[in-house]
C-alpha cells in the first residue's frame, strides 16, 4: 500500500478528541482518520466491507437486558 501525505486544518477540539480517542484504542491519529476516510467514503468496491469495519472498530460500549432496553424504547417514543 502506497501511503501519501495530506495536510488537513481542523478545529483544536475535534485534534483533541482524535486523540482522546486513538490513545484509548491504541492507534496512531492517522490510523483513526485513514480509518474514518475509508468507513466514511467507501472504495466502490468495498462498501460492504468498509461498514463492517467501522462497526468492528466502534467502543465496545454496555447493552441492557432486553426488558430493561423494551422500557427505555418505550419511554422515548411515548
Amino acid at each position: 500500500m502506497k501511503i501519501e501525505r495530506l495536510q488537513v486544518l481542523i478545529e483544536t477540539e475535534q485534534r483533541e478528541r482524535l486523540g482522546r480517542i486513538a490513545a484509548q484504542r491504541g492507534v496512531s491519529v492517522a490510523s483513526l482518520v485513514r480509518r474514518a476516510i475509508d468507513v466514511a467514503y467507501p472504495s466502490s468496491l468495498e462498501p460492504k466491507a468498509a461498514i463492517v469495519a467501522g462497526i468492528l472498530a466502534a467502543v465496545p460500549m454496555d447493552v441492557p437486558d432486553p426488558h430493561h432496553l423494551r422500557a427505555e424504547l418505550e419511554l422515548i417514543h411515548g
